[in-house]
């Protein structure tokens, strides 16, 4: 953990000082522009090594958001308005056409770790999420694992039912206010709603700079300053590595890189044999990312236009974290 944290606004050291190597910062920050980034931070210690793009401009995150209800499904289960182990029956949740019996008993924790077997159409719902979609029934609560947006959708609706605000407001009044974000509003929040499900999508603009304070509350366990503004253990149990898809962990809505950090060479993909070693991260289709690495005391915020991109366009966001990490100061 770090005892330093930003102000009003983030603070900016010389990165050469600080033992950073410029050029090759400067090399990941133009390996950045030609993906296609629009701003992006890099924070060592709890001020700005760098950063490039617009900080202030608000951009829909994406899958991020997960991260976000991750924290506040964590800071009620402490304050007991949320049980991990409540069923679907108990909660009374349901969805167009109805749930199986099978699938009502699925618990808070399996959604929370894509591990429902929940497979009923989903709002926001990416080509290759419907692409790799199993069939209605083909497994049990617990089972197996799939990133799954009818659960992360339907977290939502748990949230709010248990809390009676929104997503929105939760993530403003427990969130955003305690860490000082600069820019989140309640009104930067949007649902997605559509016939296929009665849980919408819960999506949200983000800035790079509120972004970055997200991240460094994590890296620092939970706490910002004296307070502790998500509970410490919940921060150690949602990133960890409950599921392994072979070459990333997924713990509460949050991922990993191997089991427990370690970067993974051996998987199929042409773009993740390129993943460095993050030890969790939050992350969004098309290049959306906040990437937290605690024994280096570094956050990565990325943010980038939401259009589909090629497999060369794709390497250079690997890329520019891989010149990031090899431009930080040798270890000690």
């Amino acid at each position: 953990m770090s005892g330093i944290f930003p102000k009003q606004a983030w603070d900016e050291v010389d990165a050469q000082q600080r033992g950073w190597r410029r050029d090759l910062l400067s090399r990941a920050e133009q390996s950045a522009m030609e993906f296609g980034t629009i701003s992006g931070f890099i924070i060592h210690k709890g001020t700005v090594i760098a950063s490039h793009g617009d900080p202030q401009r608000k951009i829909l995150i994406r899958s991020m958001r997960k991260s976000f209800l991750s924290a506040l499904i964590g800071i009620e289960v402490e304050r007991g308005r949320i049980r991990l182990d409540d069923t679907l029956a108990e909660l009374g949740i349901d969805d167009v056409n109805g749930l199986t019996a099978s699938e009502q008993q699925a618990t808070v924790r399996q959604l929370l770790q894509a591990r429902s077997g929940i497979y009923h159409p989903a709002l926001a719902e990416s080509k290759e999420m419907l692409a790799t979609k199993p069939p209605r029934g083909s497994s049990q609560p617990g089972d197996r694992w799939y990133y799954n947006n009818w659960d992360f959708n339907a977290l939502g609706t748990i949230y709010e039912t248990a809390t009676g605000q929104s997503v929105f407001d939760g993530v403003y009044r427990d969130i955003a206010l305690p860490i000082g974000m600069q820019d989140f509003q309640p009104s930067d929040g949007e649902y997605l709603r559509g016939d296929a499900s009665i849980h919408p999508a819960y999506h949200m603009l983000m800035t790079s700079r509120d972004l970055a304070r997200f991240g460094w509350l994590y890296l620092n366990r939970g706490r910002w300053h004296d307070a502790q503004v998500v509970p410490e253990t919940w921060v150690h149990e949602s990133v960890a590595a409950h599921s392994f898809d072979g070459t990333n962990g997924y713990g509460y809505m949050w991922w990993t890189t191997g089991h427990d950090g370690e970067a993974q060479n051996t998987a199929p993909s042409p773009y993740r044999k390129h993943m460095p070693p993050f030890r969790y991260f939050a992350h969004g289709h098309h290049g959306q990312m906040i990437a937290v690495m605690p024994e280096k005391e570094i956050v990565i915020v990325h943010l980038a236009q939401s259009i589909e991109r090629s497999r060369e366009q794709n390497e250079k966001l690997w890329a520019f974290v891989s010149l990031v990490l090899e431009a930080q100061p040798p270890a000690p």
